[in-house]
C-alpha cells in the first residue's frame, strides 16, 4: 500500500444476487442463477506467497519498482497465467528513470462491453520482500483467476485480472493504465475490485464504501461467516482502486489494516492485541511469517465469491456434454495411462469442431503428450510437451474429428515422458453441438 496520499453459503448466494442486480440494473431470473464461487485452498494461496519470498530472497531481498525482484514477480505471475489459458499482457511505464510494468490478464469470453475487473498491486517497497503488502492481494487475485480456468467459468461478462506497478511511489502503474483507456474503454469497465494487504497478522475485516452493490456483496460474505466488518478508511485513496474511481469506474475490495493501531472495541470484535494491525508494515520483517491464515483464507474466498457474484450469469456449454471425472494417475516417467468417456446418442460423424475439455493436474506440463484417441483408434496430438515449467494442463481444445463416428469410447491419453514431476488426469470431457 502506499502511503503518500492523506486517508482514505445460501443466505450469502441470495444477498449477492441481490447485490448483482444492483450492480448490473438487472432482476429476476439472472439475478437469481448466480453460480457459487468454488473454495479457494490456502494452501494455494500461501504457495504463491512462498514464491514471491523465494523471488525477493534472490533478488537483494525485495520485489521494488525498478529491482529485479519486480520484473522477476511479473514473470512469475505471467507464467502461471499463459499456462491456465489466459491472453496476457504486460504494459510497460517509466517512472523515478526505470521501467514499469503491470500485467493484464483476460480470461476469454463474456461481453466485452461489460468488463469486470479484479487487481493487486504486484510491487514491495525496497526495505523488504512485501508478503502482506501486496503479496497477500497478488497472490489470492492469482489463485482466484486459476480457479477461473480451472472450473471453465464463463459468466455473462467478460473477466480480466491485474497486477499494478509502482504502487508503492504513488499508484503509478494503475494510473497509467486507466490512462492509456481510451474513454469508450472506461465505459466498458463495469466495476474494479481491490486487493491490497489481505492477510494482516493483527487483522480487521475492512470492506470499502465507494459502490454500494460491490460493497453488499462483500459485507453479505463476511455477515454469511459470522465476521463483523467495518468501512476502510486507513487506506481510502492510498491504493490502485482511487486511480479507477477518479475516472467514474465502480470500484470496491478489501483490507485487513496497516500501520494503524486496532482499538479495544476491534479487539473485542476480532480477536488480536490493540497494536497495530500489521506492526511489519513496510519493513523488512513483511515475509512469510507476518501473515495470518485465518485472514487471508477468508478474504482469498471473499475475492472469488465477488467475481463469480458480481460477473454475471454463468454460461453452460452448448450441446451434449459427455465427461469423466474420474481422477487418474500419471505414473512419472511411466506408461500411457487414459480416461474413457463413452459416447451414446449421436447420429452420424463427430463434429469439425469437437471441444475436448483437458483438466490435467501435474507439477510440470512440459512433460506431458496428451492425446485424444477416437474410438476406431485414430489419434489427434493436443499438446506435445508444451508449456514448460509450468504446472497443470486446463484448456479446451477444438479437434476436427468429422472423419469419426461419434458414437463409441473415446480416450484421453496421457503420458509423462521424463522424471521428477507428478500429476494426474482431473476430469475429461467432450462436447458436441
Amino acid at each position: 500500500m502506499n502511503i503518500s496520499v492523506p486517508r482514505r453459503v445460501t443466505a450469502v448466494a441470495a444477498l449477492a444476487a441481490l447485490a448483482l442486480a444492483g450492480l448490473t440494473g438487472t432482476a429476476g431470473a439472472e439475478s437469481q442463477a448466480v453460480a457459487a464461487a468454488p473454495d479457494i485452498p490456502l494452501a494455494n494461496v500461501k504457495q504463491h506467497l512462498t514464491d514471491l519470498q523465494s523471488i525477493a530472497t534472490a533478488n537483494g531481498g525485495n520485489r521494488a519498482h525498478g529491482r529485479t525482484g519486480y520484473k522477476a514477480s511479473i514473470d512469475f505471475v505471467k507464467a502461471k497465467l499463459d499456462a491456465a489459458g489466459y491472453t496476457t499482457t504486460i504494459q510497460q511505464f517509466t517512472s523515478s528513470g526505470a521501467t514499469g510494468y503491470n500485467l493484464i490478464a483476460d480470461w476469454p469470453g463474456g461481453d466485452p462491453n461489460q468488463v469486470l475487473m479484479a487487481g493487486a498491486h504486484l510491487d514491495s517497497v525496497s526495505s523488504g520482500a512485501g508478503i502482506n503488502d501486496n503479496g497477500s492481494g497478488s497472490a489470492a487475485v492469482l489463485e482466484t483467476a486459476l480457479a477461473v480456468a480451472r472450473s471453465g467459468y464463463q459468466p455473462s461478462k467478460h473477466l480480466r485480472f491485474g497486477w499494478w506497478g509502482a504502487e508503492e511511489l504513488g499508484l503509478v502503474g494503475s494510473k497509467y493504465y486507466v490512462g492509456q483507456l481510451p474513454t469508450a474503454e472506461r465505459a466498458k469497465v463495469s466495476g474494479y475490485l481491490n486487493f491490497d494487504m489481505i492477510g494482516s497478522p493483527n487483522p480487521g475485516y475492512f470492506v470499502y464504501d465507494d459502490d454500494p452493490a460491490i460493497e453488499q456483496t462483500f459485507k453479505s460474505y463476511f455477515a454469511g461467516l459470522g465476521v463483523p466488518t467495518e468501512i476502510e478508511t486507513e487506506g481510502d485513496g492510498r491504493s490502485d482502486h482511487a486511480s479507477f474511481k477518479n475516472v467514474g469506474i465502480p470500484v470496491g475490495g478489501l483490507f485487513t489494516g496497516a500501520s494503524r493501531v486496532k482499538t479495544s472495541a476491534q479487539v473485542s470484535k476480532w480477536g488480536g492485541t490493540a497494536t497495530a494491525f500489521d506492526r511489519c508494515y513496510h519493513s523488512s520483517c513483511d515475509n512469510t511469517s507476518n501473515i495470518n491464515d485465518t485472514a487471508l483464507d477468508r478474504n482469498s474466498d471473499a475475492v472469488a465469491h465477488a467475481i463469480w457474484a458480481l460477473s454475471g450469469t454463468s454460461t453452460p456449454p452448448t450441446g451434449t456434454v459427455f465427461e469423466n471425472t474420474a481422477d487418474v494417475s500419471v505414473p512419472d516417467n511411466g506408461a500411457a495411462v487414459t480416461s474413457t468417456v463413452d459416447v451414446t446418442g449421436i447420429a452420424g460423424n463427430a463434429p469439425s469442431t469437437l471441444a475436448v475439455g483437458v483438466n490435467i493436474v501435474h507439477t510440470y506440463r512440459g512433460d506431458l503428450v496428451v492425446d485424444l484417441v477416437a474410438p476406431d483408434g485414430s489419434v489427434y496430438s493436443l499438446s506435445n510437451r508444451s508449456g514448460g515449467s509450468a504446472d497443470n494442463i486446463v484448456q479446451t481444445f477444438t479437434v476436427n474429428a468429422s472423419s469419426e463416428v461419434a458414437n463409441g469410447a473415446w480416450k484421453l491419453r496421457v503420458q509423462d515422458k521424463a522424471s521428477a514431476d507428478t500429476g494426474y488426469i482431473n476430469s475429461f470431457k467432450l462436447t458436441f453441438p
